[in-house]
């Protein structure tokens, strides 16, 4: 047997708005329903001020009930009721101000605010709200320039005292964070300055490409304490084309010579090189003394890489022998070795390469 689902809180809510006494604005036109137009001739009984009066009171119920979109309504149906009295209207315009505020319609609040302050200059309560509204906008300066401005004729006023240590606060914590991220850019602009003079030393050769491999890693320098010299560390690929796969050093060091890398990962002690084959290592070919490595340049000539060069020998290497541009490519970030085992499998991928299939 089905039971009746219980009716959400939300649409028992929606429902008293159709209910005239519980009505959250009126409707302007006329209508036919005799209780909403009893409650719309008393609403909009008396003068202009009147009933401005009457729709800022009511608005002030529901803020007090914490109910501010329906109490930011009255208020503004007791701006349209355009009344005369300026007292009134800046009431009115300050207490919409309130509801924005609230609502975080900070905006909507600083224009409420403005046109209290030109009905009247010493409206405390504006300056206030407006004050409120542009720290919340982080716009510290303006705030502050606010705050002066209310105690240049209220200058016991305790509210906006608070206000303005607060914007003095915040504008010193905005003026620090700017002072550290322009002391930022300023330290990344020159490190890139740094790294693309010695890229073109070195005949490096940088690239954005898309569709290329990428690292969390980028090039760096590091002091080295037997050397003046700066060591300059970078991502390098080792791209195994007979597997499709491919290793990341993630910080290699210029004067370190591939070799070294390769001894590690591909040791030649037998017990060793099973505990740490690669999966695709099937017929285990990757033994460091059986492997050779090539760099391919900018311009596609191919580099064989000696047991004792360094990266940065390979970097001298790849320097055009002419007046063109040549040099080792640095695709995102990152360089890339080609390592091959010794035999067949090294002569087929050169025939390849020089075929211009790889």
């Amino acid at each position: 047997m089905a039971f009746p689902q219980p009716i959400p809180t939300d649409e028992k809510l929606r429902e008293f708005d159709s209910v005239p006494l519980f009505m959250r604005s009126l409707p302007e036109d006329a209508t036919d329903d005799v209780a909403i137009s009893a409650l719309q001739s008393l609403a909009y009984e008396g003068t202009p001020n009147d009933i401005a009066e009457n729709f800022k009171s009511q608005g002030n119920d529901y803020f007090k009930g914490k109910r501010y979109t329906e109490a930011r309504g009255f208020y503004s149906q007791g701006l349209d009721a355009q009344p005369t009295e300026r007292v009134l209207i800046e009431a009115l315009l300050c207490n919409r101000a309130a509801c924005n505020l609230e609502l975080k319609n900070y905006g909507n609040a600083l224009r409420d605010c403005s046109k209290a302050i030109s009905l009247n200059p010493h409206s405390s309560k504006a300056h206030y709200r407006s004050a409120l509204a542009l720290i919340a906008l982080e716009r510290f300066e303006e705030s502050l320039d606010c705050c002066t401005r209310c105690l240049a004729f209220d200058a016991n006023n305790a509210g906006v005292r608070q206000l303005r240590d607060r914007a003095e606060s915040g504008k010193l914590l905005q003026e620090r964070k700017e002072k550290e991220r322009t002391d930022r850019l300023d330290r990344e602009a020159k490190a890139k300055r740094k790294l693309e003079l010695e890229f073109k030393n070195r005949n490096i050769i940088s690239i954005d490409d898309p569709s290329a491999e990428s690292s969390p890693y980028s090039p760096h320098f590091v002091k080295d304490e037997e050397n003046p010299r700066e060591i300059l560390v970078l991502p390098v690929f080792f791209l195994y084309p007979q597997h499709a796969t491919s290793d990341l050093i993630s910080h290699y060091h210029e004067n370190v010579p591939p070799s070294h890398h390769l001894e590690e990962m591909f040791p030649a002690s037998t017990s060793e090189n099973i505990e740490r084959r690669p999966e695709w290592d099937k017929n285990g070919q990757y033994i460091a003394p059986n492997l050779m490595v090539f760099a391919i340049t900018h311009r596609r000539r191919l580099l064989k890489v000696g047991k004792k060069m360094t990266l940065l020998d390979v970097c001298n290497a790849a320097k055009s022998k002419d007046s063109g541009v040549d040099g080792l490519e640095l695709k995102n970030g990152c360089l890339s070795f080609v390592i091959l085992p010794k035999g067949e499998v090294e002569r087929r991928w050169i025939e390849d390469f020089k075929a211009g299939n790889t």
